[in-house]
């Protein structure tokens, strides 16, 4: 809403519109989380707190000629539990993980949606690479058969808004509907951009996150051959090592994480359980490489995150990193730490989760956002496993092996994406 303001240096005190726009408070109410750690929020978060790896040998597909042998899949997970089987062949897996997981953080959050307030709680969620494993199936179809054995369901069931679109067919939300396809970054963008939405008094709610089903052997292949995965195949589980010296590439991951933003009151109106407040929200760009990160970006955006929040760098207590478990990526991080945080950043801790759930790419910052929140709210710090042996390059507080007890008023989230597109999100603990 707009502000109308009396500015004493006009003719008689004429009423004035202000260009600042009343901001709404923005929480967190529900959280859904599907991931190679567990297919609902608590066993992720049990498995997170264990120190578990859900990293293993690859199961989906035969991967005798690959060089990467290993993933970390969302072991178990049944889509007939969420979708209709009529409905099944109609979508790719992430649109699966999707609606798994906005159904359970809808249902966590208590929200409902009604024909009333339908038009005030909308969707957004982000994918990096959206039907990936349909892409390859229909492809192979084509060449075998001809363009007639194309399936009619390939192209919605793998266009990356249609995640966000299932999703406000199954709960009847007609607000914002909208999807990102930033990397590695789009579900961390997803939720800032439905933070936005909320503050500015365009939906009380918005179900929004990431999520990514892009363990496929065209994937897999693909990343491998940019050198960018972890080829430790006779290790599997001590693969994804982020800022450990011996580190050597990222592992692959599925799921999706999903929460429940709504506008403050809103939320008290109804008596929501509030895991955590939303307070700040930035976006940046490297203008450097395609996939070389480079330190400015992630720097800049996690002081453009603080600035939005309207704190000091230094009262924030912890952030869970990118951390993706390659060498250039996590010395790069971790420089723009010290360089956004100073003398502070050797006084926060900053774990990677990836360490335990491999790499989500486009569902990674829905993930680490639904985990974040849960931080803040449990007072409790989850590890960053496999660092055995320390790298002089890289010397923060990366809260090693082993989950902490922690006073935590304010958490960063951090997702870095090819093309050089930065995110971050800034938690802070609700007291009421």
């Amino acid at each position: 809403m707009w502000l109308l303001v009396f500015n004493k240096n006009s003719p008689k005190g004429k009423e004035v519109v202000s260009n600042e726009i009343s901001k709404k408070r923005v929480v967190v109410t529900g959280i859904g989380l599907v991931s190679p750690l567990g297919n609902t929020t608590e066993d992720t978060w049990a498995g997170l707190l264990a120190g578990r790896s859900g990293v293993d040998y690859i199961a989906r597909f035969d991967t005798s000629r690959h060089k990467v042998k290993f993933a970390a899949e969302a072991k178990g997970f049944d889509p007939a539990k969420f979708v209709e089987k009529k409905e099944l062949k109609k979508m790719d897996y992430f649109i699966y993980f999707a609606v798994a997981a906005s159904r359970e953080a809808l249902e966590d959050s208590g929200l409902k949606v009604t024909p009333e307030n339908a038009e005030e709680i909308g969707t957004y969620i982000g994918s990096g690479i959206g039907g990936f494993s349909v892409f390859e199936r229909e492809h192979s179809k084509m060449l075998e058969g001809g363009p007639d054995r194309i399936s009619p369901f390939f192209i919605p069931a793998s266009i990356v808004n249609i995640a966000s679109g299932y999703v406000s067919i199954y709960t009847g939300a007609k607000g914002p509907n909208s999807a990102t396809a930033t990397a590695c970054s789009s579900g961390a963008h997803a939720i800032g951009d439905s933070f936005r939405i909320i503050q500015r008094g365009e939906a009380v709610a918005m179900i929004c996150g990431g999520s990514e089903g892009a363990i496929t052997p065209m994937s897999v292949g693909g990343f491998a051959a940019m050198r960018a995965l972890s080829t430790r195949n006779d290790d599997p589980q001590h693969a994804s090592r982020p800022f450990d010296k011996d580190r050597d590439g990222f592992v692959i991951g599925e799921g999706a994480g999903i929460l429940v933003l709504e506008e403050l009151d809103h939320a008290k109106a109804r008596g929501a359980k509030i895991y955590a407040e939303v307070v700040g929200y930035a976006m940046t760009s490297d203008a450097f490489h395609i996939t070389m990160p480079d330190m400015d970006g992630p720097r800049r955006v996690m002081i453009k995150t603080v600035k939005d929040a309207g704190i000091s760098p230094d009262q924030v207590d912890y952030i869970n990193v990118h951390g993706t478990s390659t060498p250039v990526g996590d010395t790069n991080e971790t420089n723009a730490i010290k360089s956004a945080f100073g003398d502070h950043a050797y006084k926060l801790a900053a774990s990677s989760t990836k360490s335990m759930t491999g790499h989500l790419l486009g569902g990674a910052g829905g993930l680490e956002a639904g985990i974040t929140a849960l931080a803040v709210h449990r007072q409790i710090l989850p590890p960053t496993i496999n660092y055995e042996t320390p790298d002089p390059e890289c010397d923060l507080d990366y809260v090693p092996n082993q989950a902490r007890p922690a006073k935590v008023t304010y958490a960063l989230s951090n997702s870095f994406g090819f093309g050089g597109t930065n995110a971050a999100l800034l938690f802070k603990r609700y007291d009421g």
